[in-house]
């Protein structure tokens, strides 16, 4: 969503390296871009005079001045700007005392809330609540079945008496606020500490829809009412936001479509200037993308200074701990790294979700970008495949595999024998990388990781000697090389860079070796 507005960004930062001191037309020339940076990403115009005037403030102050880096302290400066414009703090649901928490959603015909119904009810009942989804939505064709059919799919119960219009050629009988209201009644009888109200939306603002969203706030007191915004819809998003905030009273904004590729503005404006934040945010098409709004690492990933905290948070939740604690184990005793480890291991990183996105929130994703974009998300299908199609004994004692072999397992996957040869050859790779985790307690590359290089008794790094002299001039010609040709770590990154061609997940600050697991 924010690729452009990054891309700007980082551009402009770019000019201030290096620099010891900066004058006031730096400093100008400075805001002047991020002024028009913002301007082309669709932000309304007052948050983007409000932010460009703020940031010179403090950039012309004395933080700048008696700073030892001006230039990272005018990206600190932005970055906490950012923030700002953002919401600031990140807002949870504010829970009802008495259960049910009733959680009304409103907005614009199209903006996604039946669809985000669903999202906010899986997301909840992962974390323990038990959810019910409302079917208020009677105008729009098909919508009660819409809802119906997220709720099967989230597992989660659905309250709709009345079907609703099953063509744009009927007319609703239904009262939508007599549902509510029941639909309420319903989730404290059956004892649901959740329920969550879809209601009807309009292809504009108009008085009809805003009265009937009115009427069913005031029949079922709801504790939060989330306004659901097309983070597409550009700088007609302020108005719309604002004038379901004068209409309805809204609590929260919760932004559908974040995973788009237009400007984004959207995202930068809402929260300024209805003074409500963004609670939640919707980044794909599946159930499962759906995610609480950060501030604070949103203006990090819009400055390419990544998102590990979400990262770290995604592991915790879809890593198997039994199987890391087993994993663990087998480092500790020296065992092998085999081929079952390894499929296992693809196994758990499918279960984090797309692998771009994973990607896309390392520090300095925004210089393989393009890479990034052509990278396949089914070479982990693939190689899973190729793995299943070998028995057990090739699983543990992959040197066993020779060409018959190969054949075999590249027709059982639906594969080809170079394919398969590739994979063996990256699997070799994750091994040694393996053992070099093993032998050293950390993974090579990491910081506090003991895998990196030990150092002899004389303060210098031990080098690996080759009883072939040409050998041994090869490696160090080659140790040379990836010196010289080591990119620059970018603003805000944590990792070792290595150099590489074509698609280089060095440049993303990736531990050196892992990408084998990524197809190259």
């Amino acid at each position: 969503m924010f690729n452009s507005l990054s891309d700007r960004l980082t551009a402009t930062f770019k000019n201030l390296r290096g620099k010891g001191r900066l004058s006031e037309a730096d400093v100008d020339g400075t805001v002047r871009e991020i002024r028009r940076a913002l301007l082309d990403a669709d932000v309304a115009v007052p948050v983007v005079r409000a932010f460009a005037a703020q940031v010179k403030e403090r950039a012309l102050g004395a933080e700048v001045s008696a700073a030892l880096n001006p230039g990272q302290q005018i990206v600190k400066i932005v970055n906490e700007e950012l923030t700002g414009i953002l919401g600031g703090e990140t807002r949870r649901l504010n829970l009802a005392k008495v259960p049910p928490t009733v959680i009304m959603l409103a907005g614009l015909q199209g903006a996604g809330k039946t669809t985000l119904a669903g999202k906010l009810a899986k997301y909840l009942k992962a974390q323990g609540h038990t959810p019910l989804l409302v079917a208020c939505d009677l105008q729009r064709p098909n919508a009660v079945k819409q809802l119906q059919v997220n709720g099967e799919r989230a597992g989660v119960p659905v309250y709709a008496p009345h079907p609703g219009v099953s063509s744009e050629f009927e007319e609703s009988s239904g009262d939508p606020v007599v549902v509510a209201r029941n639909g309420v009644s319903e989730g404290r009888q059956k004892q649901h500490d959740i329920v969550i109200i879809d209601t009807a939306g309009r292809l504009g603002v108009d008085a009809e829809m805003m009265q009937q969203a009115a009427d069913i706030r005031a029949a079922v007191n709801p504790h939060e009412v989330l306004f659901v915004i097309d983070a597409m819809i550009g700088q007609d998003a302020v108005n719309t936001a604002q004038a379901f905030n004068d209409g309805v009273g809204v609590t929260g904004v919760v932004l559908s479509k974040l995973d788009g590729d237009a400007r984004g503005g959207a995202a930068l404006s809402v929260a300024s200037v209805t003074g409500k934040p963004i609670m939640f945010a919707s980044t794909g098409e599946n159930l499962s993308d759906f995610e609480v709004f950060h501030p604070d690492r949103m203006a990090s990933r819009i400055l390419d200074m990544g998102d590990m905290m979400t990262l770290i948070e995604q592991a915790e939740q879809n890593w198997d701990k039994g199987e890391a604690e087993r994993m663990a184990k087998k480092f500790a005793d020296r065992e092998d790294f085999t081929l079952e480890d390894f499929l296992s291991q693809m196994q758990q990183i499918k279960k984090m979700g797309s692998m771009k996105k994973m990607l896309a929130m390392m520090p300095g994703a925004a210089i393989s970008k393009q890479q990034l974009e052509q990278f396949d998300e089914r070479q982990i299908d693939r190689i899973e495949a190729i793995v299943r199609s070998m028995t057990m004994h090739e699983r543990v004692a992959p040197k066993i595999i020779n060409g018959s072999r190969r054949a075999r397992i590249a027709k059982g996957s639906g594969t080809s024998v170079s394919e398969v040869n590739q994979m063996l050859e990256r699997f070799g790779e994750a091994q040694k990388m393996m053992k070099k985790m093993a032998a050293g307690g950390g993974m090579p590359g990491m910081p506090g990781g003991r895998g990196g290089a030990k150092k002899s008794k004389g303060g210098n790094k031990k080098k690996q000697k080759f009883g072939n002299p040409a050998k041994a001039a090869q490696a160090e010609l080659e140790a040379k090389n990836r010196k010289s040709n080591a990119p620059a770590a970018p603003s805000g990154a944590s990792f070792g860079q290595q150099g590489n061609q074509d698609f280089d997940p060095a440049n993303l600050n990736l531990p050196k070796g892992f990408d084998k697991f990524l197809g190259k």
